[in-house]
């Protein structure tokens, strides 16, 4: 799937309100396993139903949790070192000069080294609002969960960091995991057609992100 056809997929979730359908029986969805660095496991239906069929629905929108639930993960080892790294994904503050669709960040309320960050995801006007309890373990960890999401009942990322192969520095081994367990089937299905390529594209922004910031520091340190 193409960079361009992902946008206008994710504003269609956006836009697409699970009362618009009508409820009814569908079979219970089926869950897909991928046995790689990059595991995405999906809710998929046996069959799809014509929208337009009056007699017979889209899905079913009381499926089981387990169908309504996706998750990715992903381990990378990249030219950083773990404290570089685990920098620039604790900066919640700064998401919205680099990351995907998201169109603003902001910290509101710190507890010790913990603290809730505001963020909002989409293509204006139709943006989507949702608060993250982040926690942190300096240099090693970043865990952020969210519960009240409109489009999920909870949204989980977990970043881990440790010192890469011992030949190859600076060096750090990224250990990343996304779940989302969506309060539609629908939201669900849909996001089906492109979670995978929009967590690639999300990685990617974190490790450009890392180049921008870092690459350039050693540069002028070799310089230097």
């Amino acid at each position: 799937m193409t960079k361009k056809t992902t946008p206008f997929i994710l504003k269609v979730l956006l836009e697409t309100h699970p009362l618009r359908f009508l409820r009814g029986s569908a079979k219970r969805t089926s869950i897909r396993h991928l046995s790689s660095k990059r595991v995405l496991e999906t809710g998929r239906p046996d069959h799809f139903y014509p929208v337009g069929n009056p007699r017979r629905t889209f899905i079913n929108l009381v499926a089981p949790v387990s169908a309504r639930k996706m998750e990715y993960t992903e381990c990378r080892t990249l030219a950083y070192t773990p404290e570089q790294l685990y920098s620039v994904v604790a900066n919640v503050d700064q998401y919205q000069q680099f990351v995907p669709w998201c169109t603003k960040s902001r910290v509101i309320k710190r507890q010790g080294g913990d603290f809730q960050a505001d963020l909002e995801i989409g293509f204006p006007p139709i943006v989507e609002r949702y608060t993250s309890e982040v926690s942190l373990v300096p240099n090693h960890k970043v865990r952020a969960v969210c519960t009240n999401g409109p489009l999920f009942r909870q949204m989980e990322t977990i970043w881990r960091f440790s010192a890469g192969a011992g030949d190859l520095q600076p060096s750090c081994k990224v250990h990343f995991y996304v779940s989302f367990e969506f309060k539609s089937l629908l939201h669900c299905q849909l996001t089906s057609l492109f979670f995978d390529e929009v967590v690639k594209q999300m990685i990617g922004a974190f490790e450009s992100r890392a180049a921008v910031l870092y690459k350039r520091q050693q540069g002028a340190a070799s310089a230097g």
